[in-house]
């Protein structure tokens, strides 16, 4: 199912230690299970909010979002075993204690996690598989998309971006067709500024530095038997 690669250069021996002792700590689930995820005492719904990254890259964005609010959860989702140890790096500096993470392809884990729970979900800068016969690759797929209805709050956020403008246009075409996602934009400015409070990825940097202008496509989970106006 996952497509990229696991790694490229080899691990220095600090980040390996945090990939051997510190990521098994921190897992939500075990990829190769298949039982339902039962989430930590104090980690999530129904006394915290809880937010998915998936993709995270290097690590950036959700170090970031974690650092900013402490009292809201967050699951990482990243099979690139170098991002995961950026992330680690950054989880054991910044004494992260509201981070879980899960080390394979989202879709191995999202038919496992409570309906309802999650409040805002992240798909930033994925791979955009640009040639047509891979397009089948790109993780913004209806069946995806399902999965994350069904996990997603009445009313829960999903925030997508890319520099990639075929990508772009994609996802707002399959979007458009499911039911229970809604695009929430009105005015341009609603899709070519971050919203407020960003935290760019390191993928973003260089590519606003390259002349690149991303688009920020924000869509809303319907609420249950609500019907797109």
């Amino acid at each position: 199912m996952w497509y990229g690669r696991r790694r490229t250069h080899k691990l220095r021996p600090g980040r390996q230690h945090l990939v051997d002792d510190l990521l098994p700590k921190l897992l939500i689930a075990d990829a190769s299970d298949t039982a339902p995820v039962a989430l930590p005492p104090d980690f999530g719904p129904p006394d915290r909010e809880l937010r998915l990254e998936i993709g995270f890259g290097a690590g950036e964005h959700l170090s970031g979002e974690a650092t900013a609010n402490p009292g809201i959860d967050y699951i990482g989702c990243e099979p690139f075993i170098n991002g995961m140890a950026a992330l680690l790096a950054d989880v054991e500096r910044l004494s992260l204690d509201n981070v879980r993470l899960f080390d394979d392809d989202v879709r191995l884990l999202l038919g496992r996690l409570p309906e309802a729970s999650i409040s805002t979900i992240y798909i930033l800068f994925p791979d955009p598989w640009p040639k047509a016969r891979h397009n089948r690759r790109r993780i913004f797929q209806a069946d995806t998309l399902d999965a994350l209805a069904r996990i997603a709050c009445d009313g829960a956020t999903l925030l997508f971006a890319s520099d990639h403008m075929d990508y772009v246009a994609w996802a707002l075409a399959e979007a458009g067709r499911h039911a229970d996602w809604q695009w929430t934009a009105r005015t341009p400015a609603d899709w070519r500024v971050p919203p407020d409070g960003w935290v760019p990825t390191r993928y973003e940097t260089k590519a606003i530095a390259k002349g690149d202008k991303p688009a920020y496509l924000t869509f809303r989970r319907l609420e249950r038997g609500e019907t797109a106006a």
